[in-house]
């Protein structure tokens, strides 16, 4: 589950984490009037589930009531996209903040590491990047450190993070006490993701967290009915439908269907397509054993999409088998009606007692593709023709 910037923002504050004053609305009216109690100059910013808000338009600075009502008015109602394509997002909240003098820019973040098993808490010194930018510019610049989930991250390990990063000397202390409040909340809350950027260092010197992402766990939220309830059902039809099967489903702006068991798959799938001159509609993993019934619903939610003319559907036998993955292609083909061409690539265990099984299946509109690349430029061909 993911949470608003405002929403991330009153948890942060919650947990002892400074944050600009602000209020959330929903109207022009409702944002003049916030703006007013909150003071001028104040920050206009979209409230939606993406990045890129600012090079959209989505964040403004009004300086009296007249700006605070023609930003709110041009920001409410306005549909965001994401730096992939993802969306459009409608923007039906605005975040209405006293805006800040801003003396320094940081990048502080917390992540559930799930192959280390452990949090890890990200700092760098050079904010209002993503955390890749930061990684090529200056892969010095990015300290991070593992905590044990038993010990918690104790305020002299938080002042070594500071410290390493190379943030400036008379704020280590306020950095610190941030990120050991950022652990609480990550902690407290079962969130897998804590990411401000930037955290900032106001004119007086002061911490402050200027922005807020934050994910929680979703199978956690029965601990945390506060949270559950702020939960909203998205508004894509697709999407909507991938939350209700328990699906990680992203829809993009394309006509290729792309379908994946493990998300780096998916991720170098999307990005095969794009290469072989392909437009992807989604990003869909069905997860590591991808049965019969993931199989079902995957394509249930792809094929619902009109844009869709093909599907990608790209396997890599590890865990997973081919064979199975075959089987659950075959008994899909009889619970959904496929009305547009699947193309599908096995490798890996059992791909070639998989690719039997579906050769002798002799479905109506499946290809069956050697190589990731051949698959993608296969699809490509069908979707396009």
């Amino acid at each position: 589950m993911d949470l608003l910037e405002y929403q991330g923002k009153q948890l942060f504050a919650r947990a002892g984490v400074a944050v600009p004053e602000g209020e959330a609305a929903g109207s022009v009216e409702d944002a003049v009037a916030a703006a007013g109690r909150v003071g001028f100059p104040c920050v206009i910013k979209a409230q939606v589930l993406i990045g890129g808000r600012g090079k959209a338009g989505g964040i403004k600075l009004a300086k009296d009531a007249g700006e605070a009502r023609a930003h709110a008015g041009a920001i409410l109602g306005m549909d965001i996209r994401g730096p992939r394509g993802e969306g459009p997002f409608r923007v039906h909240q605005v975040w209405v903040e006293a805006a800040s003098e801003i003396d320094a820019e940081y990048y502080a973040s917390i992540i559930l590491d799930r192959s280390a098993k452990k949090p890890l808490v990200i700092l760098s010194r050079m904010g209002g990047m993503n955390v890749e930018e930061i990684a090529e510019t200056d892969p010095d610049a990015l300290v991070r450190r593992h905590v044990h989930p038993r010990d918690g991250l104790a305020l002299d390990e938080a002042r070594s993070i500071a410290i390493d990063a190379g943030i400036d000397e008379d704020v280590v202390d306020g950095v610190a006490g941030i990120l050991v409040a950022l652990y609480g909340a990550f902690n407290d809350n079962d969130a897998t993701l804590i990411e401000v950027n930037p955290l900032i260092v106001t004119a007086d010197r002061e911490v402050v967290a200027l922005d807020a992402k934050v994910t929680i766990d979703g199978a956690a939220l029965f601990r945390h009915e506060e949270l559950a309830a702020i939960e909203d059902p998205p508004e894509d039809p697709q999407e909507r439908l991938a939350k209700e099967k328990g699906l990680t489903y992203v829809k993009l702006d394309g006509n290729v269907g792309i379908l994946g068991n493990g998300a780096g798959l998916c991720m170098s799938t999307l990005d095969v397509v794009a290469n072989a001159g392909g437009d992807p509609a989604n990003f869909l993993d069905a997860g590591g054993g991808s049965k019969a019934d993931a199989i079902v619903d995957a394509l249930e939610v792809i094929t619902s999409d009109p844009k869709v003319t093909a599907v990608l559907f790209n396997i890599f036998g590890g865990i997973t088998r081919c064979d199975e993955v075959a089987k659950g292609i075959i008994e899909a083909y009889g619970r959904v009606e496929m009305d547009v061409p699947l193309v599908v690539r096995l490798d890996g265990t059992n791909s070639e007692e998989g690719l039997r099984l579906l050769a002798e299946a002799s479905l109506d509109g499946l290809h069956n593709a050697a190589t990731m690349l051949g698959a993608a430029e296969r699809v490509v061909e069908l979707a396009n023709g």
